[in-house]
This record gives C-alpha cells, structure tokens and sequence, in this order.
C-alpha cells in the first residue's frame, strides 16, 4: 500500500473485529477498535468459547459413565464412588478462560498498534465514525474504511421474558449457582441442541423442546437422527412438533406451556430460539448502509455493504454464524479495501461443526443439496462401527459420509459424525477446497489404526462405484 496512511474504523471487538485489524495493520494502515463489552466479542466471552468449555467439561465427565465397558472401575471402600460436577467451580472455571483468551487478543492487539477504545460505536456520516464513551462523552473518529461487526444477541419472546435466575438466555448460564433439577431447552437448533447435551452430561434432567420433526433441523438428516438417537438413549426427554407458547416462573420452578396447550414444568427454561443482529442504532441511516427486514446488513463476496468504504462481518450480516466465517469476512474486507490480493469468500469450503456427543462435522455441499437437485452428485456413508480404531474407543454411533461429482471425481462435500469430528473434517474440507479427486484422497496414507481410515475406505468405496 502506497500513499496516506489509511485510517480504518471498526465497530465491534469479535473475530470480525480483531482479526481485520490484525490484517490492516500487516498492510500498513492506521486501525481503531471501538468496542463496548470486551475483545473477543460475544464468540469468546459469552458464546462459542464459554460454551465449548461446558461442553468440554460435560464430556470429560462422561467418560466415568462409560468407563465400565473399557473394562475400568472405581475402586475403594465407598459403595457410592461417583464423579460430579460443581457448577459455581466449572463456570468459574470457563469465565475466567473467556476473560484470559480476551487478554490475548487485547495483547496481540496492542503489539501491532492497534488503538483501542471502550466505547458504543455509531456511523455519523459517510467517513466518520462517533464513540459513545463510558463517561458520557462522545469521540469521533475521521475513517477511510469502516468496518461493522456488531454481533448478535439471543432473541427473546415477549412471553418468556429472561430473568437471569430461571429464564434464561445462553449468555447468562454462566452464573448459575447451581446445576438445575430440570432444565427445559427451548430450541433444537445448534445452540439449543449443544447446550441441552452439556447439561445432559452434567448430570440434569434435560427436556428439550424442538417446534420442528427432529433436531437439528437444518443440519444432515441422518445425523440429525443419530443425535436425537444418543440423546433419547442417554435419557433426554425430546418433544418434537412442540412449539413454546410462553415461560413464566411458578415460585421455584418454571412452566414453559406449549401452542398444544400441554404444558412442561422444570426448575429452570434455557431459550435458544435464535439471535438478533445489534444494528439498530447504529446509524446506518446516515450513510445509506442497506439492512434486511430480520435487521441483517446484506454484502456482497468482498464484505462490502452497499454505502461505499462501508464493510460488514461475522453475525451481523447474516451469512453463516460461524467466528472462522466472521474471521475470514474481515480479512477479506481488509485485503479488498487497502488493495492486498484478495479471493472472494468461498461458503463451500468452510468447515462447520455442532458440539455434541458424536460431534457433526460438514464441508461443501449436502445431501439436501443433492436431493433437492441443486447439484448431481454420487454419495457413499461408512459407519463408525466398521472402524478398528472407534471399536478400541468403544464408538457405536456415527458414520463418514463423501459426496462426489460424477465425471470429475472432485469430492465436492462431507459429513462427519464422530467423536471430535471437528479434528476429522479438515483432510475433507482440504479435499473440497483444493477440487481433490477420489483417487487422491483413497491413494492418501492413513494411520492404521485411526479414525481417519475411515475417510480414505469412503473414497475408495467412491473410486469403486465406476466400475
């Protein structure tokens, strides 16, 4: 970059955030960070990292529940040997992982000149950008390029209004005291299906209540049904076709009533009915920033919105919800508007995972995508019980699924269903992004025994079906 020095404004600290900055000031321009909550945003302080390290916990306390049929026991004098969680130490525990990480990003930020500023951002007009600041006062900033990634909040019903005690949203189940009796999730999508499992594992009762024909209802339909499977097996109550009508507290429980009028009574509600994006006052007005009805600011491959030098990421526009895509949409609009090389954002080579216990994992394009016509394709699904290395883990429910253009051979999607499937879907999703063939991935070196063998056996099973 040649000339003035480029001043770029961001509004918002999450991973669209930081990780724009990071990439503007390898390009050599000035760069301010105004946010109001902490670096890292929601994804680290109350969202995708918190969570993790629940679900992280969860799962390692569910190893004890298996460890019988490895042939492993408790022993000792005690008849009632047991593990349990002590929720006040866990959430103690993950807060101060999420405080530490967004430590990291504050110094990694600092290091390269990053100004920083504690404070609610807004547009003004067309390069200039104002900050709210802590103790009344405002600042305002002259900005070449203007950067929005502001996130998302948990929506909310009218009629299951959030107390922090009882009702609850996802950013406030950190603060838990204690664990719930019964915890009633409302909501079968990613965050609702995730958290239900975390609970699950933690020893609660779990009722989660699902509006739609099963969970996970945007996701693979056959991993859909081995989540729901594990978790009516492992004791999770699951009420399909169930849409809440409302959550209200009844002393020291909660009554979540269903449009059926059946009603469901726990000791706490978790609401997971979706996100909001945090674009009103914002003033996108002022320089003629175009948003959708559901509040979402609409951009093209490159990040931009439609008011020129005015850039979007992450949540807020409404693309995938996803930190790497929020990532990734920010260094774009770096490269893009200080002039670096710059390849648009490619949706089918991003990797996405759902944190259950069998994870699912996906690349590229799906089995809806196939059956709905929007691309031909030949598909071949290997179950995990065939695998040497999941029989020694004793692993019963998944399976790896490849899809491939007939012709070419290209591997053009997958589906992963394991434990830690998000460690297994990255030699799919290099196969998807570089255009690799059947042949190249089959003829690949695999470990014997691993769970990866089974990606290779898969595509070697795809080589086969030409003949």
């Amino acid at each position: 970059m040649s000339g003035r020095q480029k001043h770029v404004v961001v509004i918002g600290g999450g991973p669209g955030g930081y990780e724009s900055a990071l990439v503007a000031a390898q390009l050599g321009a000035k760069i301010t960070i105004i946010e109001k909550d902490g670096l890292g945003g929601a994804a680290v302080l109350t969202d995708c990292v918190p969570s993790k390290a629940l679900i992280a916990t969860s799962d390692f306390l569910s190893r004890f529940a298996s460890a019988g049929r490895l042939g492993v026991g408790f022993e000792g004098t005690l008849d009632d040997q047991h593990a349990e969680a002590h929720l006040t130490k866990v959430n103690e525990r993950i807060l101060n992982l999420a405080k530490a990480q967004s430590h990291d990003i504050r110094t990694q930020l600092q290091s390269v000149g990053v100004r920083l500023v504690s404070g609610k951002g807004r547009v003004v007009g067309p390069g200039r950008v104002a900050a709210d600041l802590a103790d009344g006062t405002t600042e305002e900033y002259a900005a070449d390029v203007i950067l929005l990634a502001v996130g998302c909040t948990p929506r909310v019903m009218s009629s299951a209004m959030p107390d922090g005690q009882r009702i609850l949203t996802w950013q406030q189940i950190y603060h838990l005291p204690e664990l719930p009796e019964h915890l009633i999730v409302v909501g079968s999508g990613v965050t609702g299906a995730e958290l239900a499992h975390a609970y699950l594992g933690l020893g609660c009762e779990v009722t989660l209540v699902s509006s739609r024909d099963r969970v996970l209802p945007g996701e693979d339909a056959d991993a859909a049904t081995v989540i729901e499977d594990v978790f009516r097996r492992r004791g999770m109550k699951v009420l399909n076709r169930s849409r809440a009508e409302s959550a209200v507290r009844d002393g020291d429980e909660v009554v979540v009533t269903l449009q059926d009028g059946r009603q469901v009574r726990g000791s706490h509600v978790l609401l997971a009915v979706g996100a909001v994006p945090n674009t009103a006052s914002l003033g996108l007005e002022n320089v003629d920033v175009e948003i959708t009805e559901s509040g979402h600011i609409p951009v093209d491959r490159v990040s931009r919105t439609t008011a020129q030098g005015v850039y979007a990421a992450g949540d807020c526009t409404g693309v995938l919800p996803l930190a790497s895509v929020a990532a990734m949409q920010g260094r774009i609009a770096m490269a893009h508007s200080l002039g670096d090389a710059v390849a648009p954002l490619n949706l089918r080579g991003v990797c996405a995972n759902i944190f259950t216990d069998p994870e699912i994992a996906t690349v590229g394009y799906s089995q809806a995508d196939v059956e709905e016509g929007r691309i031909e394709a030949r598909v071949v699904t290997l179950p995990l019980s065939t695998n040497p290395r999941a029989k020694m883990r004793n692993i019963t429910d998944g399976f790896v699924k490849l899809f491939a253009r007939p012709g070419s051979n290209t591997i053009i999607g997958g589906v992963v269903v394991a434990p830690q499937a998000s460690e297994l879907i990255y030699p799919i999703g290099l196969a998807v992004q570089n255009r690799l063939t059947v042949d190249q991935v089959a003829s690949t070196f695999s470990v014997y025994p691993s769970m990866t063998g089974s990606i290779a056996e898969a595509a070697r099973r795809l080589h086969s079906l030409d003949f």
